[in-house]
């Protein structure tokens, strides 16, 4: 799951960093990213890494920002954001 890996760089998050905070090994995350994740899974990576499951993957460039929007890439539909204080 290279688009996750980008959103660690991005975020400047580490393997082992998002392993503590999902409770798992290094290693595990190492093998979740280079296999076939479940959903469950996938859910619990958005959540810790604070983005919609969607954004894990689409790259930056296939999404479109619409003042406080966002734009599905895969389906079109519109996503307000909303920024919690």
């Amino acid at each position: 799951m290279n688009r996750i890996k980008e959103i660690l760089k991005e975020k400047g998050i580490t393997q082992q960093e998002l392993a503590d905070k999902l409770g798992v090994t290094r290693i595990s995350i190492v093998k979740t990213l280079a296999g076939n994740p479940s959903q469950e899974t996938l859910e619990r990576i958005a959540k810790a890494l604070n983005v919609p499951m969607w954004q894990l993957f689409a790259s930056p460039e296939e999404i479109q920002h619409t003042g406080n929007s966002l734009v599905c890439p895969k389906c079109g539909t519109p996503l307000e954001l909303r920024i919690k204080e």
